[in-house]
């Protein structure tokens, strides 16, 4: 069950990733705001987040808790929504809306992990890299959106 809710999120978390690689020469000639980490770093910095996110979902279906319906849901959300980020950020190259989008998954994201407190702290715990990496991935896209208008 552990690994199914790893290599899910993975698979679900990339997808786009993946079906936009051949993009990524559009995003090289961006200029880069400050504390552009180097490319290499997000597939890494990603894999570790969905990673996280496939243990916390684990944790808390694992646990005895009356209404985890909820829970499931916003996961669920937050990772579609991220998801589609990647398509409409490399595949379609719409930086201020990507912004928004990502204002829309930090919402998400703080929901979710408020759910998940209500479940099992540490399942909550879990997910601050991934809220801290969206952030300020939504202060590299904004950059990106005022840098290259």
């Amino acid at each position: 069950k552990l690994v199914f809710f790893i290599v899910g999120t993975i698979i679900i978390g990339g997808l786009f990733g993946f079906l936009t690689m051949g993009n990524m020469k559009t995003y090289d000639a961006l200029i880069k705001p400050p504390l552009t980490p180097p490319g290499i770093l997000f597939p890494i910095v990603w894999t570790i987040l969905f990673t996280l996110m496939g243990i916390s979902l684990y944790i808390v279906s694992n646990e005895k808790y009356k209404d985890k319906e909820k829970a499931y849901k916003i996961y669920v959300v937050q990772l579609i929504v991220n998801s589609i980020w990647t398509l409409l950020f490399f595949g379609l190259n719409l930086r201020l809306i990507t912004f928004i989008w990502l204002i829309l998954l930090i919402i998400l994201v703080i929901k979710m992990i408020i759910e998940f407190y209500k479940i099992n702290k540490v399942s909550a715990y879990l997910q601050i890299p991934y809220i801290l990496w969206i952030t300020f991935a939504a202060y590299l896209n904004f950059a990106l959106y005022i840098l290259n208008k």
